[in-house]
């Protein structure tokens, strides 16, 4: 055997060595690799499955992660921070409720928080014309998941009249304050049209005043022609100085509806009673609806300056408080 041959046997055994020894890095590379996968950015073992995690409006990215990490659904709070900051930032983040089905790797998680995809189904909420802010809160409660109703409440108080009835669909765990812009947003969309600005400022009232009074007229009659008329008696008495007397207030101020007034409630001490105080209450008692306003601000102007609602809801008026009483006699 030459020289030669034994330099080819050497140099195949040294390039095979190379190999091997490359093959063994490749290999130590995949497991480091899937080492710190598993440690750091993989889901926890004991993920909690089909669990639900709010993202609050505000949270900062540590303090995401280190709710995260106590609800054992990141194994390092650390972790979800920088590859967060790195992927997007914290102003990047959509606040919001994340359904989390399975376990999901730290990489989906921020993926998802980036772009907003909750994983859940809105609910369709339907409020009806004429609602008030309470009433709102007490159906949210009922109909939206993990919401936040007393802080909704006080805020929705502050807005009452401008909250406009609609159907909306809203997720679960929505902010309060996301509900709230979504119906002032609606609100404002609608009264801002040409048409409605300019039926306000040609009625010579404001705007809060006709949001008032419609409050009313949406609880005093049904039906557009009716809530213009009844709009136009209430102007009416407004500009004579003559109590407003609808018993529509009395929900609002002690939650009794007309047939279960008494006369001691009628003398009820409020700002809102239209028995004891003469023209418009301080502030609206619902949330009334396009129509409403719209009657308000375009009333018809008739004779009469009384009216009421017979036992099937049509209404009947009269000009003279003499007329009146015999349409009490007749339809009550």
């Amino acid at each position: 055997m030459n020289t030669a041959h034994y330099k080819e046997i050497y140099n195949a055994w040294f390039r095979n060595k190379r190999r091997r020894h490359l093959a063994l890095v490749v290999a130590w590379v995949v497991v480091l690799v899937l080492f710190f996968y598993t440690v750091l950015f993989s889901a926890p073992v004991h993920f909690p499955q089909a669990s639900l995690f709010k993202v609050k409006s505000g949270m900062t990215l540590q303090e995401i992660g280190a709710s995260l990490q106590q609800r054992n659904m990141v194994r390092f709070a650390g972790v979800f921070t920088i590859t967060a900051r790195l992927e997007g930032g914290n102003k990047h983040i959509v606040a919001g409720e994340y359904l989390f089905s399975d376990s999901e790797n730290i990489f989906t998680m921020v993926n998802r928080m980036l772009h907003g995809d909750y994983g859940i189904t809105p609910v369709r909420v339907t409020f009806t014309e004429g609602i008030s802010s309470k009433e709102m809160a007490d159906q949210l409660a009922k109909e939206v998941p993990d919401f936040d109703v007393g802080t909704f409440l006080v805020e929705a108080q502050k807005k009452e009249g401008y909250l406009l009835p609609d159907t909306y669909f809203i997720l679960p765990g929505a902010d309060p304050e996301t509900v709230m812009s979504l119906l002032e947003h609606n609100f404002n969309s609608h009264i801002n049209d040409l048409s409605v600005v300019q039926t306000v400022a040609r009625s010579g009232n404001t705007l809060s005043d006709i949001v008032t009074m419609a409050s009313l007229v949406e609880k005093e009659a049904s039906d557009t022609t009716d809530r213009r008329i009844v709009a136009g008696i209430l102007w009416n008495r407004v500009r004579i100085g003559m109590p407003l007397q609808v018993d529509s207030v009395f929900p609002y101020i002690i939650g009794k509806y007309s047939l279960q007034l008494t006369l001691a409630d009628l003398q009820t001490s409020s700002p809102y009673n239209t028995y004891t105080n003469k023209g418009l209450p301080p502030g609206p008692i619902s949330n009334p609806s396009m129509d409403a306003i719209l009657a308000s601000a375009n009333p018809l102007h008739t004779p009469y300056l009384y009216y009421l609602s017979d036992k099937k809801g049509v209404i009947h008026y009269a000009a003279t408080y003499a007329e009146h009483l015999a349409n009490k006699r007749k339809y009550l």
